[in-house]
């Protein structure tokens, strides 16, 4: 492995000898490895079993969120490229720290930033993926035609492909599909999501200060974001208080936060089984009976 690394580096500009490789964790997706030249010490995921635009899509809604200047991302040095499945490399900036008092206020307050960068359409040019799942995109007027099509439609047409979906699910979402219109309102500007903020998607650097990684970007609504980071927990009071302080939530969010969240326990449910399948069922009972 020390081998390949070296020439995944030295494709990305680094031909230095390798003087350090450890085994990181990354994650279930890929492998993940911290390695040190005598040019520098990097981040390296390397896959042999993802789509050849994997990281590509990566490296791509890093520099999305990057552009923005709400909220720091590692530096991309390089990834491979192509549509056919191949040995698949993202190549980032080392980041290590540890978290202070104030990171989560700074991600709190650099999140309610990063939604303030906005796009007159919902959704985004190019498709991209949702931890290992494809996750649909394109241009968008409305929201609910999007969240009803590329969002929710497109993870029960995978659920369904995978045998998650019983005839009396089905049958509910089918119908939630039907009505979203009455519990989701007409918003203002689409903003830009990271898109996959789970606690395990950001990190601390040197300082405490937060990064962002392992995005699933696109433009949506905010309260679609702030509802996938209260399904798993993981952020502190002061996180929301810092968002708030700066942008606040309807206080008819609470309304539409499981809706929100059920894209994603489909995503689980797709991945990982039946496991999720009662928190599924307990959403859709609440919106559908």
């Amino acid at each position: 492995m020390k081998q390949k690394l070296a020439r995944i580096l030295c494709e990305t500009g680094d031909s230095s000898p390798v003087t350090d490789v450890r085994r990181v964790s990354g994650g279930d997706i890929s492998e993940a490895y911290r390695v040190e030249t005598f040019e520098g010490t990097y981040f390296v995921k390397y896959n042999e079993n993802v789509p050849g635009d994997f990281f590509q899509k990566e490296a791509e809604g890093l520099r999305l969120l990057k552009e923005t200047g709400a909220l720091r991302v590692p530096d991309v040095y390089g990834y491979s490229r192509g549509r056919s499945p191949a040995q698949g490399f993202i190549v980032l900036e080392w980041i290590e720290g540890r978290t202070s008092r104030h990171t989560e206020e700074q991600l709190g307050r650099g999140l309610a930033s990063l939604h303030s960068s906005h796009h007159d359409c919902y959704g985004l040019e190019a498709d991209n993926y949702i931890g290992r799942l494809p996750q649909p995109n394109g241009w968008f007027n409305d929201w609910v035609d999007f969240f009803r099509e590329k969002r929710l439609g497109a993870q029960v047409q995978l659920a369904e492909e995978r045998g998650a979906l019983p005839p009396s699910r089905r049958d509910k979402l089918d119908r939630l599909l039907a009505s979203l219109e009455r519990w989701l309102p007409r918003y203002g500007q689409p903003s830009l999501l990271h898109g996959d903020l789970w606690s395990g998607n950001w990190i601390a650097g040197p300082e405490g200060e937060p990064y962002l990684i392992d995005p699933a970007v696109f433009y949506g609504e905010r309260e679609f974001e702030l509802a996938f980071t209260e399904l798993f927990g993981g952020f502190s009071p002061r996180f929301y208080e810092a968002y708030n302080e700066v942008s606040p939530l309807s206080g008819s969010y609470e309304e539409r936060k499981p809706l929100y969240q059920l894209y994603y326990l489909l995503v689980h449910l797709t991945l990982f089984g039946e496991t999720y399948g009662p928190s599924v069922d307990r959403v859709l009972a609440y919106y559908v009976g």
